[in-house]
């Protein structure tokens, strides 16, 4: 089956799905929930969403009450389009939230969408997905799909899920459907439906190949299946190492245009018109979220184990992770640069989350330039309407400031720019250093 797409969808049930697709002997067998969604973050929750406004039954699993009384109460983070979902599927018997990890044998299928971070080493830490996918394996019964979307090493799929199913005697592509499908959400971003966005799946046999792109395309309208679970996870390794690389030639750019005394936008916007055999990556402060800074390191930490050199991608993931520092250095020569020296300098930072118009402080830049800033004894104080208080890596918790003029701040670091945030107040600063790269009119704008 490799590289076949699947397209179009249908709307379906997965309940008692026939026993043609594969032998299962519990192909008879009648569930409860069509799908079960193990995680309900900035991955499950939207999923489980989208699931349930295409007809599906969906149970959704999350260990955190506090994650749940969120949601519960319409708070969670969300895209406008998700959260009329949200409204609609809490007052829909067919949807169900719950911490009790027994209910996933009630489900036909069974999706795990877990964070798999990295730890302050860059060093993978596997240890949530771990627990649930030995929770999975646990509650599983004949017949269910199970379905493994978070980030990681390739070989996950046959360690934490084949093999031990294997041990309690289901045997995957006989007794129980297993595959691998990575996540392709872009939180924030309203231009990518995720009905439109192709699902990639990798199961450990044909027939597992099958029932799980049965599962996906419930909602998907396309269905992208490779030969193996190795496949998708490696897909997933590459998508996401693909965009480090060009982020970290792009920040690279940037500090070549500015030597050079040109707009690193006008030129990257000016290669765009090509239609063929370009990309636009922009500069910034450096890289968050739950991708870009993580994902790369789980490959080269593999890689490691097999003495594999990849400069190409080492030296573009430590750009990333120098970038922040590089920001610290920039602010200290802009302050140089108008006879003022970094200690005792009142920093402002515009702008926390990694990216525009989401509530996420993962891997954020901004916590690491923050951080930095305190210990060389500059005052800091951000501005983020989004976050009320934001704890940094060294322990320390700063509470934003409601006006942000009024901080008087020696140099404003522009981080992040909500579409929401007015920030006109700025023209009237005394120096604005512009991590965004796109306050080209702003009156004393230096950039990295």
């Amino acid at each position: 089956m490799s590289g076949e797409t699947v397209g179009g969808r249908e709307e379906m049930s997965l309940v008692g799905v026939p026993a043609s697709v594969g032998e299962s002997p519990s192909a008879e067998h009648r569930f409860e929930f069509d799908i079960a969604v193990v995680g309900l973050g900035y991955v499950g929750l939207p999923t489980s969403l989208a699931l349930h406004a295409a007809g599906q039954r969906v149970l959704g699993v999350d260990v955190s009450e506090r994650r749940l009384t969120v949601i519960s109460e319409e708070r969670a983070d969300l895209l406008e389009t998700d959260r009329k979902r949200l409204a609609v599927a809490l007052g829909d018997p067919r949807f169900d939230m719950t911490r009790d990890t027994s209910r996933l044998s009630s489900a036909a299928a069974v999706l795990i969408c877990v964070p798999t971070p990295v730890d302050h080493y860059l060093i993978p830490d596997l240890r949530i997905l771990e627990s649930a996918c030995e929770t999975v394996v646990a509650a599983a019964v004949p017949g269910q799909v199970l379905l493994l979307t978070s980030t990681t090493y390739v070989g996950t799929t046959r360690d934490m899920l084949v093999a031990p199913l294997a041990a309690r005697g289901l045997t995957a592509g006989r007794d129980v459907f297993v595959a691998f499908s990575p996540e392709r959400i872009d939180p924030g971003n309203t231009r990518h439906a995720q009905e439109d966005v192709p699902r990639v799946v990798g199961g450990t046999t044909p027939a597992c190949s099958e029932r799980a792109a049965a599962v996906l395309g419930s909602y998907a309208k396309s269905v992208h299946i490779v030969p193996s679970p190795d496949a998708a996870e490696m897909t997933k390794l590459l998508e996401n190492t693909f965009r480090a690389v060009n982020i970290a030639l792009a920040n690279e750019f940037a500090e070549i245009c500015q030597v050079m005394g040109m707009d690193v936008v006008d030129v990257i916007d000016a290669a765009a018109t090509k239609p063929y055999g370009f990309m636009p990556f922009f500069p910034g402060p450096g890289v968050g979220g739950h991708c870009i800074p993580c994902d790369p390191q789980y490959l080269l930490w593999q890689l490691r184990r097999e003495r594999l050199s990849t400069p190409v991608i080492e030296q573009a993931m430590a750009a990333i992770a120098g970038r922040p520092h590089r920001v610290v250095t920039r602010i200290r020569e802009a302050l140089s640069d108008v006879g003022r020296g970094l200690a005792d300098a009142r920093v402002l930072v515009v702008g926390v989350a990694y990216k525009p118009d989401v509530e996420d402080l993962r891997e954020s830049p901004a916590l690491e330039v923050m951080s930095e800033l305190i210990s060389d004894d500059v005052t800091v104080a951000y501005y983020d309407p989004l976050f009320t208080s934001v704890k940094l890596p060294g322990g320390t918790t700063l509470i934003g400031v409601d006006d942000p003029a009024a901080f008087h701040a020696d140099i404003v670091l522009v981080h992040t720019a909500h579409h929401s945030v007015d920030l006109s107040w700025l023209t009237d600063q005394p120096l604005v250093l512009d991590a965004t790269y796109r306050l080209s009119d702003m009156p004393n704008r230096v950039v990295l």
